[in-house]
């Protein structure tokens, strides 16, 4: 028995991948942990450039995927759009917490 590939999608711009991506970020736990980890990742970006602690810059990708990966994980059962997408998961990311922010995204 084989079992063929997924096939990865592919998408023509950024404005065609967000709809993807915020279906793949329904559960608003998952939302809401997306949140808690960009919120770390710029306070700690903001901390580091104001304090000249440049070493904090190496804790981002934990400050902002392991809050994320466990709502993939455990709430929205999906695999992170970062493994497959990696440049428009992270400007997603922001995208998506710049519409939380505005309140077109809920949490």
């Amino acid at each position: 028995m084989t079992t063929e590939p997924k096939q990865t999608r592919t998408f023509a711009s950024f404005s065609e991948f967000y709809p993807y991506y915020l279906k793949e970020h329904s559960n608003i736990q998952c939302r809401r942990l997306h949140f808690i980890g960009t919120s770390l990742v710029i306070a700690t970006l903001l901390v580091a450039i104001f304090t000249a602690k440049y070493k904090l810059l190496l804790m981002l990708p934990i400050l902002g995927y392991l809050p994320a990966w466990i709502g993939h994980f455990f709430f929205e059962h999906n695999r992170p759009a970062t493994f497959k997408y990696p440049l428009y998961s992270l400007l997603a990311d922001f995208a998506m917490y710049r519409d939380i922010l505005l309140n077109k995204v809920h949490i």
